[in-house]
């Protein structure tokens, strides 16, 4: 690929702004309003509790739906994502770093004195940006965080469908790519179906995720049938955390590096990339561990 195409289609575009806005704006408008559970978050240090409708599934169902009426209405194209790529990821790019940059001067200029609000400033100007210093930062309403990790996972299942339909009109869908599809769609579909427990995730990991999600909404409930052993009155010592403190960690590394081996299998990318759902368990997992220290 010729570095100056490349350069260039990795410039940022009115077209982008406005399908990353019409994605943001899709999400925002759908979370308060369709039906979900409301489940509880974690009581924090001030005794206030935030509350999260998790009903993402219905949210990503619905995009789907009208995304094919609008496709297959010649509204807008399949491929439009994957013919737009590099501008979108540009984009991305810049609004993050610009939600970012907004973030940690509203959290510095904060007077709020609520756990979810209040700033926590350690003085290091780049790990505050990085990191925030809020620890649930909010926008009319809406928490930020359980925002983009749902905008994360449905956004993903969109690059990946897009993708598939460039490889279908360009007769280049193979058996790997067709794997890497089904795979991610069931790791997409449990994160929504299980979307509750990611508020506070196979096997070990998810078991270790959901006693940890119970613990926080029930200190006394039961830990595979006994009550739980605590260290310091917060670390949860039962079930799987004291057989390995860092268990769903590894998972998380090893799915890391089993997304750098399938992404090599994809035609047309030649070069190895994490993908977005390891990324984004790093992310969030780090989010959550930062959010205990608090």
């Amino acid at each position: 690929m010729d570095l100056g195409f490349l350069l260039h289609a990795l410039i940022p575009s009115w077209t982008s702004v406005a399908i990353l806005a019409a994605f943001f704006t899709y999400l925002a408008i759908v979370g308060p309003i369709l039906p979900g559970k409301l489940v509880p978050g974690v009581i924090l240090q001030d005794g206030s509790r935030l509350h999260y409708r998790c009903n993402g599934l219905l949210s990503l169902l619905l995009l789907v739906v009208l995304l094919g009426v609008a496709a297959k209405m010649d509204y807008i194209s399949p491929t439009v994502i994957s013919d737009r790529g590099l501008e979108l990821l540009s984009t991305t790019f810049v609004f993050s770093f610009i939600v970012t940059s907004v973030l940690y001067a509203a959290g510095c200029k904060s007077s709020n004195q609520g756990s979810s609000l209040k700033p926590h400033l350690t003085g290091n100007l780049l790990h505050d940006w990085w990191l925030g210093i809020q620890l649930n930062p909010q926008f009319m309403g809406i928490d930020l965080k359980f925002f983009f990790v749902r905008a994360g996972m449905m956004g993903w299942l969109l690059i990946n469908l897009s993708v598939l339909a460039r490889s279908i009109q360009d007769a280049t869908l193979s058996q790997s790519m067709i794997l890497y599809q089904i795979f991610s769609v069931l790791y997409i579909m449990d994160y929504f179906v299980y979307e509750e427990y990611m508020t506070s995730t196979y096997l070990v990991f998810r078991g270790a995720n959901k006693q940890k999600h119970v613990f926080k909404k029930n200190p006394k409930a039961l830990i595979w049938g006994q009550p739980p052993k605590v260290i310091g009155g917060k670390l949860l010592a039962s079930g799987f955390w004291p057989i390995s403190k860092w268990r769903n960690f590894l998972f998380i590394a090893s799915d890391c590096d089993s997304d750098l081996s399938v992404n090599t299998m994809i035609n047309n990318f030649n070069l190895p990339s994490p993908s977005p759902n390891a990324v984004m368990d790093i992310i969030h997992d780090a989010s959550s561990l930062k959010s205990s220290q608090h």
